[in-house]
């Protein structure tokens, strides 16, 4: 019997628009999951909700987690923003306008925010964090050995053919982090060079982004050509990278990425999506009601293909199917 490729349904599960940098950060798209949940399990998939610190504040969301995890119909995972959560650190002028990389701060006030939301979490659902997606996206090999160190099996971060690097954090610094060069399949990272498989017991699994054209992509994304917006629009043009995340336009294109990775037997795509794009205004590119309906229009026919080829799986369930231990658990 041959085995079916994995569905992976990742979230970002976080306070509300974030994209307009709120002063005060509200949670009000909680009670807007339940509906995605349940269309879902409708499906026979597993969302993995990845959780910020606002979030884990939410009573709507901790009584949805929790049951989720008692029903074992998703995971709950760990998503760090460094700029509003504790241990208070003063990065930039303005943290709250210029929301700092996780890896733009010291090492030890790292491990501080590391622990206090790995604490919060398996303290709020009982269970042992094991999956992880960082802020903004931005990952570095410090991080990916704090996560290690505190017992996290897999890591979502790397989104392949892409840079963030004119996407700044601190405007001290770099910007974000590069991803154009790592693997687009999932593999145990090399914890001195997360670009690299190595012998760790860690396991990136990067989003699945399609690019057809990687010359172009590769010269847009150099240093030299990275921050400029032209560039940047002619490399999308005509080099796009089709992620598999729906933006209410690109269904075919997300039902390629279905089709690609069954032809080029794959065994796993990856979707994401932020829990605030699921309510009315909760995003810039979900404004509406109507909106919203148009996604899960997209979402129905999606999840509706992906349950007849693949099979609905958590992050960590992926984690022990690839590595073939089954006494590995959660609950």
């Amino acid at each position: 019997m041959q085995i079916k490729p994995s569905f992976l349904i990742t979230i970002d599960t976080e306070g509300d628009n974030l994209w307009s940098r709120p002063r005060i950060t509200t949670t009000e798209n909680a009670a807007y999951l339940l509906r995605f949940q349940n269309l879902c399990e409708k499906y026979g998939l597993k969302p993995t909700y990845l959780t910020n610190y606002e979030m884990a504040s939410s009573s709507v969301f901790q009584k949805m987690g929790k049951d989720i995890i008692k029903r074992r119909t998703g995971e709950i995972g760990m998503h760090l923003h460094a700029w509003d959560m504790p241990p208070v650190f003063k990065l930039t002028e303005d943290d709250v306008r210029f929301h700092p990389y996780l890896i733009e701060y010291p090492e030890k006030v790292m491990r501080q925010k590391i622990e206090i939301m790995t604490d919060r979490l398996e303290n709020l659902f009982g269970v042992k964090m094991l999956s992880h997606r960082a802020g903004r996206w931005s990952f570095d090999e410090r991080y990916a050995k704090l996560l290690i160190e505190f017992g996290y099996k897999v890591d979502c971060s790397v989104t392949p053919h892409i840079s963030w690097e004119s996407q700044q954090g601190d405007p001290q610094k770099k910007g974000g982090t590069d991803y154009t060069k790592f693997p687009e399949n999932a593999y145990f990272i090399d914890p001195l060079d997360i670009s690299c498989p190595g012998n760790s017991a860690f396991l990136e699994i990067p989003v699945s982004v399609n690019n057809k054209f990687a010359l172009i992509n590769n010269l847009a994304s150099s240093p030299i050509f990275s921050r400029i917006v032209l560039v940047r629009k002619i490399s999308n043009h005509f080099s796009p990278k089709f992620w598999l995340r729906p933006n209410g336009e690109n269904l075919k294109q997300m039902l390629g990425c279905l089709k690609n990775a069954t032809a080029s037997k794959r065994d796993y795509v990856e979707f994401m999506l932020h829990s605030s794009e699921l309510m009315p205004g909760g995003s810039p590119k979900f404004k509406s009601e109507s909106s919203i309906e148009h996604l899960y229009v997209c979402l129905e026919n999606l999840f509706k293909e992906a349950s007849l080829n693949f099979t609905g799986s958590t992050l960590f369930e992926y984690y022990i199917k690839f590595t073939g231990n089954l006494n590995e658990r959660q609950y």
